[in-house]
């Protein structure tokens, strides 16, 4: 006769009953589970409406912005500026760098073919702004005079 050998498949689950508590123990205890955590990262939130925390100075303490945006400062406004306070201030930006195309403070070659043109027509677009330029260098504060002697001061650096 032939050895058959017999393995044993079963479960601990016997009966019908044991099968629908395994069932509902699948699905309550993850539930159990979360409803826990989430009382453990919200319990410690007891405000009282009328305490410390939820006063008009707290709550505006929280919702202050991070930083102010400041399109342009008054400047001093006890005079004229010079041509190198104006350049520091202002031209500096575009002219230090040589930002979009912007003739760098100092470089001869490229401020010889501008000074060509005439030193009224340099300040005349430093005035009125010219391709990529704006007038005044994008502040309408300065006065024609103010950009004139910037111009000036940094065509005495680029000689």
């Amino acid at each position: 006769m032939t050895d058959v050998r017999v393995e044993d498949h079963s479960t601990p689950i016997r009966t019908p009953q044991q099968l629908v508590v395994v069932v509902l123990l699948a699905f309550l205890v993850p539930i159990l589970l979360i409803v826990m955590v989430v009382q453990m990262v919200t319990g410690g939130l007891n405000v009282e409406p009328g305490g410390r925390a939820m006063s008009e100075d707290a709550v505006a303490q929280r919702l202050k912005p991070v930083g102010d945006v400041v399109l342009a400062e008054a400047g001093p406004t006890g005079g004229v500026r010079g041509g190198e306070e104006v350049v520091k201030g202002v031209c500096q930006v575009c002219h230090g760098a040589g930002l979009l195309g912007a003739p760098k403070i100092g470089d001869k070659a490229a401020w010889r073919p501008r000074l060509a043109q005439g030193l009224s027509a340099l300040h005349e677009h430093a005035i009125k702004g010219i391709r990529t330029m704006p007038a005044k260098g994008g502040n309408a504060s300065l006065s024609d005079a103010e950009v004139s002697a910037a111009v000036d001061y940094m065509l005495s650096q680029s000689k």
